[in-house]
């Protein structure tokens, strides 16, 4: 999608209400309120991002574009990919250099080719100091070294999403918030005709939010503190078992699911019970045909497991910039924009609980408080655990998602391919692969 370049650029002390002001280029200002990047003399930008599951994301998105192109005069195209497919173009465009100037990309992403992204160490200290700090999950994701190489965007948020009346035919009052009683809710719905579904296959988000929380709710975890591969241990064990047992309750095909795939199931009205951002109520809230769930859908985070506590993973996406643009300056500034808040308030807010924000100044939008669906939702990127636990971020992280190791470990068990010790065993061989690079 283009903006026109308007025939008259404006300047910079032309910007509406003061959202840019004198043009830095390359120092600190006096006043941090003051940092704007002066963009370089016929600039254009091209910015690559996923596709959105909330209308209101992109609408704002777009909206919030166009106003930096009427500002500035630079011309921004916004093209879009599958979620699926943002992390193979992002590694593509890092590595033969040349694409778009700009993408948002996938948690620990930017750790796998840190040395082709332009430092916005400045931009970012500039935005953490004006807007409250950043989370540090989000801020782990997108620094490398001590320096920012990418901005945390937004936290995507994953909770259950459920048909109360189906929950309370199946015998409960209440949903249960411990996995042991959510099994057997599972079991009973299932024999209600109303099964669950959960993602075994290689969706971005829910494929990884899913797998992980198996994982880290049973105690089990990839790497240790040192980054030595874990994986193939008894609290590991414990989870696939209790995946196995989940398995049983399922809609047929699960394991074939990308990201798409349980919305529209639970849009269907094919299953009760599924793990999903607010998209899926979202879509059903706005479509006059589906009153009906909307009004029948209700929210809470994953239940508690063994461990204790609630660990899960959500889904960070991080804007980058890539070293190869011809216009970094211009680029530079149209993240500040972008982040600023008259623009990035209206973003959160459009996306009505989808983006949850990564700086904490914007906690207090009330989007939080507006619907009680979104509260499992609000505090996602400040309670978040970094898909690296319990090792550091870097590129073996980074590959280890990227080639869906654990998704697949658990897929290869719940579907019998493996035997639960060889579907670990041939986790473990394979992040190995990477953690001993």
């Amino acid at each position: 999608m283009k903006f026109t370049r308007r025939d008259v650029i404006k300047t910079t002390a032309g910007l509406a209400a003061g959202a840019m002001a004198p043009a830095l280029i390359g120092r600190r200002p006096a006043a941090a309120a003051d940092l704007t990047y002066k963009p370089e003399e016929g600039a254009s930008l091209r910015l690559l991002r996923w596709s959105p599951f909330v209308k209101g994301d992109e609408e704002s998105w777009l909206a919030n574009t166009q106003k930096f192109t009427e500002a500035t005069g630079i011309e921004v195209r916004v093209d879009k990919e599958s979620w699926e497919d943002i992390r193979p173009k992002a590694a593509v465009a890092a590595n033969v250099g040349s694409g778009p100037d700009l993408m948002l990309v996938w948690f620990d992403d930017p750790h796998q080719y840190p040395d082709k992204l332009l430092d916005v160490t400045e931009l970012a200290d500039y935005l953490g100091n004006k807007y409250g700090g950043w989370y540090q999950g989000p801020k782990d994701y997108a620094t490398r070294e001590g320096k920012f190489v990418g901005l945390p965007l937004a936290t995507i948020g994953n909770a259950i999403v459920y048909r109360e009346s189906w929950v309370k035919e199946a015998g409960w009052s209440q949903f249960p918030t411990k996995t042991d009683d959510f099994l057997e809710l599972c079991k009973a719905l299932q024999k209600t005709g109303h099964p669950v579904g959960f993602t075994h296959g290689h969706g971005v988000g829910d494929g990884n939010n899913y797998a992980h929380w198996l994982l880290w709710s049973h105690g089990g975890k990839m790497v240790d503190e040192n980054g030595n591969v874990t994986i193939n241990s008894p609290e590991t064990m414990k989870a696939i078992e209790y995946a196995m047992e989940l398995y049983k309750t399922f809609i047929p095909g699960t394991e074939g699911w990308l990201d798409v795939n349980n919305n529209r199931a639970y849009l269907a009205g094919e299953l009760s019970v599924i793990a999903n951002g607010i998209s899926a109520y979202y879509t059903a809230r706005n479509d006059p045909k589906l009153q009906d769930i909307a009004n029948d859908t209700r929210t809470i985070n994953l239940p508690i497991g063994p461990v204790g506590q609630s660990v899960e993973l959500f889904q960070v996406t991080s804007a980058v910039i890539f070293k190869y643009t011809k216009f970094p300056n211009a680029a530079r500034e149209y993240l500040r924009f972008m982040f600023e808040e008259a623009q990035m308030g209206d973003w959160i807010t459009k996306s009505a609980g989808y983006c949850c924000q990564t700086l904490k100044s914007y906690a207090s939008n009330p989007i939080w408080t507006a619907d009680p669906n979104n509260a499992p939702y609000a505090k996602v990127s400040e309670t978040l655990r970094p898909n690296g636990y319990a090792g550091p971020l870097g590129y073996a992280s980074a590959a280890v998602m990227a080639d869906y190791v654990l998704v697949d470990m658990f897929a290869e068990a719940v579907t019998g391919q493996f035997t639960p010790q060889e579907a670990m065993e041939r986790a473990e061989k394979r992040a190995n692969r990477y953690y001993r690079v």
